[in-house]
């Protein structure tokens, strides 16, 4: 096996994937079991919900494992957008499940006579469903190594999507208790709906970074400001930066007094790529162009011998 770049990170997110992998396997099955014996449609589809995060967390272990790992010669920029292929399946599935869930919600609601009619215990399943997600979510979110892992923290939201669709399930219940028969079935649309938006965000946040879309605006402007309070940079243009999964890569032009020597100038370069580093966890990689004079305002190539 190629030698991991971090293996303490990797062995970290590994852990908190199989916390939350535990609680989805644990909570699926309740779920199902007593939505199907409870008569909660919501709640099957909850449970299923649950289940489907549980194929997240594999994905994610996978994931993590292959990015995790050095470069090599025939992937001299690493394997990080392992993480980004895993991140556009798990979307397309739970798209797809999703609109399983929705389908059926609505046949039943055209047909009412199939409407299924809950009782208590889908309602105190889904109440400890609540709790038990959203207490997972705060606690990765607040963990260290969700700064640095996008995947852990997409994983993370996929469990707080998980306490909202069983959110969704006790107002469902608890409707069909009030003398609403279809709101069970409502509430099952509810979750396919949340489904849905999780799968697009997760989605289009891997078309971007396929797509080399830029890091955000603000990220940028920190960065051009850092790379100018750097002693002997006289200016910077030509900022560039683009997405591989965790890590943000980036080249830039820096103008430099055209008088001093070339390994002067290969040391402010240096300089610079490694502020950046430091000054921005995300930034994974940084080439520097050292330019003498402007070379966009100022046609400074015509004037060579």
């Amino acid at each position: 096996m190629k030698p991991f770049k971090n293996p303490d990170h990797y062995s970290e997110i590994r852990r908190l994937t199989l916390i939350g992998g535990m609680l989805d396997l644990f909570l699926g099955f309740v779920k199902v079991l007593v939505g199907y014996i409870g008569n909660s449609q919501a709640l099957i589809a909850d449970g299923i919900h649950s289940l489907s995060d549980l194929i997240t967390d594999a994905l994610v272990l996978v994931a993590t494992k292959h990015s995790a790992q050095e470069a090599d010669e025939g992937h001299p920029y690493g394997h990080d957008r392992i993480q980004t292929l895993v991140s556009l399946a798990l979307a397309g599935s739970l798209g797809i499940i999703a609109l399983v869930i929705a389908w059926d919600a609505v046949t039943r609601i055209l047909s009412p006579e199939s409407l299924l009619q809950p009782g208590f215990w889908p309602l105190a399943v889904a109440a400890i469903s609540v709790v038990s997600k959203e207490g997972y979510f705060q606690y990765i979110v607040r963990h260290p190594t969700t700064a640095t892992s996008r995947m852990l923290y997409a994983n993370a939201w996929h469990s707080r999507s998980d306490a909202l669709s069983s959110l969704a399930v006790i107002v469902g219940v608890g409707g069909v208790l009030a003398g609403f028969a279809w709101a069970d079935a409502f509430a099952a649309i509810v979750v396919a709906g949340l489904l849905l938006f999780v799968a697009y965000r997760i989605g289009r946040e891997g078309a971007e970074e396929l797509i080399d879309s830029a890091a955000s605006p603000v990220l940028n402007a920190k960065m051009q400001k850092t790379i100018l309070s750097i002693e002997g940079v006289r200016d910077t243009h030509e900022l560039r930066t683009r997405r591989m999964a965790d890590k943000v890569l980036a080249d830039v032009h820096i103008r430099v007094d055209p008088l001093i020597s070339v390994s002067e100038g290969h040391r402010i370069g240096d300089e610079v790529m490694d502020t950046l580093k430091a000054r921005f966890p995300e930034v994974g990689d940084v080439i520097v162009h050292i330019d003498p004079e402007d070379d966009i305002a100022i046609d400074v190539f015509s004037k060579l011998p």
